[in-house]
Order: structure tokens, then C-alpha cells, then sequence
């Protein structure tokens, strides 16, 4: 019968188990600020949990939470579009304009939805062509978007006629009786584009190409092609919220809109998407709109004039840049102890 060998192991002997590298989900944070507001605003204000009151701060979350989900391809990217606010109000007024000129409906919002997709296409090729960020583009093109809504709508609401009323009826309606169909929408996106980020080539490649742009290149990804789809799909995502808008309110108002791209980069960056890029989490973009609307409402019930929602919001966007951040040099710091440790 052999012994058992008890004597120490040399160094380099064996390869020691490395420990599991637990972590927890991006969208961590942005659950636990949910949760705690909620609970906050119900203890202070108990009609605030009321089934109702919750449905419709979920409701005027969808569109402008619609708008960040698209975001956070853009800043999968490294890159941001400002022009969100002007696309949807654009493909709004374009689509109500064409109902008002007997269009079909829904013709018209494809028509809607295809025009924010070419205005998204151009922003990435004018980036590409003149060899400038996208923020830059997108700071003309939302003006340009902009001016053009008030000439088409003369500076008033335009309110197309309901017709046989199934295109308004449709969105302005609520599926299983209680949902509204904006929410359905909303909640529907949400999880397919979660899917298109994470499971995806185009997923892939897009946090690659965010990641690092010169490795991704060399790795065989067609860059360029990527960041014109990621900012197609913004355009596309944000002429869908406006043709919605459309629907479920029956007219499209001047400044409807106003605050979207401040409202889509705030609640993305909640969500754990990194304004670095190479990272994006779709359901927390959703989770932080909920985040953003929950304080809205919260200021609202507590009393608090609603000329301080631009405050509140702009707050809300430097505690996420700050917290993205802590995260960026948290992120390195473990790196470097990784590195000292297979070292050692």
C-alpha cells in the first residue's frame, strides 16, 4: 500500500483553481433604485402603489423609454444621437399629414418609421463622410428635423381625421382590456431588441465595434456597416414612438418630444449601458426610464412644480455619468489585479 504524499507542492506544479469571478448583473443598480423609490413614494404617498396610478406612470414612460432602448445601440457604439427628440416629432407630423391627405393609416406609418430610418442613415453616413463624431451630425440634423416639423405644421398641432378609426382605435386601445397598447409595445421591444443586443452577430459586433474599433476592424467586422445599422435602428425606433404618439393621442402638438434625447441617454446610462461603449443592456434602458418616470411622478405627487423635471432629469443624468465613471476605474482596477495575480 502506497503512502500518501504529503509533502508541498512546487511552484508551478500544478495550475491552482482560479477563484469564480462573480458578478453581478449591469442592471443590478438600476433594480434596486426602482425598488427603493417605489417603496419610498408608497410609504410617503400611499396611492402612488395603487394598481391604476402604477399603469399610467408605466404608460408615460413607453414612448420616451422606446426612444432609450434604441440609445443603447448608439452608445454600444461610442457614440450619441440628439436628433431622437426632432426624429419622432418629425415622423409624427409626416404621418398625420399624410392621413390628413386620405393615405391609409397604416401606409402612413410605415411611411413614418421609414422616414426616421433614412434620417438615421444619414446622420451615420454625413459622420462617416466628413470624419466627425455623431453628436456633431445629430446637433445639425436635429435642427434641421425640428425646423422642418414647424414649417410642415406651421408652428400648431396637427390633428389628423380618425377615418374608419381603427389605426387610433388600435393604439389608443389597451390589450387583455387593460394595457395600454403603447406599454405593450414597449414591453414587447424591449425584450426583442434584448435578444438582437445579446444574442445576435449585429449584437456582437456592435459592443466590439464599441469596445475597441481598431480590433474589431482588424477582426474582419465591417465597422462602418455597423454603425450605420445601429444608427438606422435609433432613427427607426424613434419614428415608431412618434407614429404611436400618433395613434394613441390623435394629434401631434409642437413640443412633443422636447427632452427625448436627454430622457433616452439618462435612463440608458441608468441601465448599465457604458458611455464608453462595448456594453449595453436594453432591459435596464427600460428599467431606467421606469427609474426617470417614477421620479417625475413622485415630484408630482409630493408637490413639487413641474419646472423642475428638467432639473431632475439633468440630475439624474451626472449621477449616471458619475456612476459610469466609478465603474469605468472600478473595471480597471480588477483588471490590474488579475494581471498581478497570474504575474505572481
Amino acid at each position: 500500500m502506497t503512502s500518501a504524499d504529503t509533502s508541498p507542492r512546487l511552484a508551478g506544479s500544478a495550475t491552482p483553481k482560479a477563484k469564480p469571478d462573480f458578478r453581478l448583473p449591469s442592471e443590478t443598480g438600476v433594480v434596486v433604485a426602482l425598488a427603493v423609490l417605489v417603496g419610498l413614494l408608497g410609504w410617503l404617498h400611499r396611492p402612488f402603489l395603487e394598481p391604476a396610478n402604477l399603469l399610467v406612470l408605466v404608460e408615460q414612460a413607453a414612448l420616451p423609454g422606446i426612444a432609450a432602448i434604441g440609445m443603447v445601440f448608439v452608445l454600444a457604439i461610442r457614440e450619441i444621437d440628439l436628433s431622437v427628440g426632432a426624429v419622432f416629432h418629425l415622423a409624427a407630423v409626416a404621418a398625420a399629414v399624410l392621413i390628413a391627405a386620405g393615405t391609409d393609416p397604416w401606409l402612413s406609418v410605415l411611411a413614418g418609421i421609414a422616414l426616421g430610418t433614412c434620417i438615421g442613415l444619414v446622420n451615420g453616413l454625413l459622420a462617416q463622410a466628413l470624419r466627425v463624431p455623431v453628436i456633431a451630425v445629430t446637433l445639425g440634423s436635429w435642427w434641421m428635423a425640428d425646423g422642418l416639423s414647424s414649417v410642415i405644421g406651421k408652428g400648431q398641432a396637427i390633428t389628423p381625421p380618425a377615418g374608419d378609426g381603427s389605426f387610433f382605435s388600435t393604439l389608443s386601445g389597451k390589450a387583455f382590456g387593460m394595457v395600454p397598447a403603447s406599454v405593450a409595445i414597449f414591453v414587447l421591444l424591449a425584450a426583442a431588441l434584448q435578444i438582437v443586443l445579446h444574442r445576435t452577430r449585429f449584437g456582437y459586433r456592435a459592443q466590439a465595434t464599441g469596445s475597441n474599433p481598431e480590433a474589431a476592424a482588424h477582426a474582419g467586422i465591417a465597422t462602418a456597416t455597423v454603425r450605420l445599422t445601429a444608427l438606422a435602428l435609433m432613427g427607426a425606433v424613434a419614428g415608431l414612438a412618434g407614429v404611436i404618439h400618433l395613434g394613441a393621442q390623435g394629434t401631434i402638438a409642437p413640443a412633443d418630444g422636447n427632452g427625448f434625447a436627454l430622457f433616452a441617454i439618462t435612463a440608458a446610462l441608468l441601465g448599465g449601458t457604458r458611455l464608453s461603449g462595448g456594453h449595453g443592456s436594453v432591459v435596464g434602458a427600460a428599467i431606467g426610464a421606469l427609474v426617470i418616470q417614477v421620479v417625475l411622478n413622485g415630484m408630482a405627487l409630493l408637490g413639487i412644480g413641474s419646472a423642475w423635471a428638467s432639473f431632475a432629469v439633468g440630475a439624474l443624468l451626472v449621477a449616471a455619468l458619475a456612476a459610469d465613471r466609478i465603474g469605468r476605474i472600478w473595471r480597471s482596477h480588477r483588471a490590474e489585479r488579475r494581471q498581478a495575480g497570474k504575474r505572481g
